[in-house]
């Protein structure tokens, strides 16, 4: 009698045992399975301007097969992924032309946006083109809008977000430091160089303020670009160029693939 129920304790654990491990291995499996719905938003800095290699259906939106979005998804194959990110765009850009594939099954959203907002491209040109005097006034203008304006624009956009992808994880990548400092190099001022950095900063931490509010994650790429900044000797970003001046200030494929790609791969 005790043996029979020595066995079928031992029967009972076996099985025991094997159910918790065979639900393991599923679950195992599961958090392996391809990723849902991915959705990539924003600016020229998601589109991948700077990176070559663009889908000719893009057209002016230059959106890159080099681009982050792009490499993510080839690296993970969501089940489905739809690429709106557009050169140029602005907050009002993004609400009006981009959140069409948004929808409650949307399971990952990766998003750019807010320098062409604060005037990036006036900033950079006041500052190649102007004295260091008109290069600060610019820089000023723009972190008084920063601090103003911008906020509610992007509160706009990622209330927009979530209202229409309310199951998504949302991540909000930044910018990157434009210059490394302390190097001799051909170009701006260092004066110039830093109040850029400085204003680069200024808006990085506006955005990730109100991404946070939102409960979604701020990608920060300025660690990643540390080193391969202009003037670094092996830059990850385009300085001006005069021959295609669409590049100037934006990610190499390099910076692509090495910056924006593994800060986002690590939040998604």
């Amino acid at each position: 009698m005790r043996r029979s129920r020595l066995a079928l304790f031992l029967t009972a654990l076996v099985l025991a045992v094997t159910a918790a491990l065979t639900g393991a291995t599923a679950a195992h499996a599961s958090s392996q399975a391809a990723p849902g719905p991915y959705v990539a938003l924003g600016d020229s800095y998601s589109s991948g301007v700077g990176a070559g290699s663009y889908i000719s259906s893009s057209g002016d939106c230059k959106r890159s097969t080099k681009a982050y979005p792009y490499l993510w998804a080839a690296a993970n194959s969501p089940s489905s992924f739809s690429f709106t990110a557009c050169s140029g765009a602005r907050t009002g850009d993004v609400l009006s032309g981009q959140l069409g594939p948004l929808s409650a099954s949307t399971a990952l959203v990766s998003l750019s946006i807010g320098g062409n907002d604060a005037g990036f491209a006036d900033v950079m040109t006041t500052c190649v083109l102007q004295s260091d005097s008109s290069c600060l006034s610019r820089i000023a203008t723009a972190r008084a809008f920063v601090d103003s304006t911008l906020p509610g624009r992007l509160d706009g956009v990622y209330t927009a977000i979530r209202d229409r992808a309310p199951n998504a994880r949302v991540v909000v990548l930044g910018y990157p430091r434009f210059y490394r400092l302390g190097t001799s190099c051909i170009g701006l001022s260092e004066t110039k160089r830093k109040a850029i950095n400085d204003a680069s900063d200024h808006l990085n931490s506006a955005i990730a303020a109100r991404a946070r509010a939102y409960g979604f994650t701020f990608g920060d790429v300025r660690t990643p670009f540390t080193g391969h900044e202009i003037c670094s000797g092996d830059s990850w970003l385009h300085s001006v160029d005069w021959l295609n001046i669409g590049n100037s200030y934006h990610p190499k494929a390099a910076g692509q693939s090495g910056g924006y790609l593994p800060v986002f791969d690590s939040a998604a």
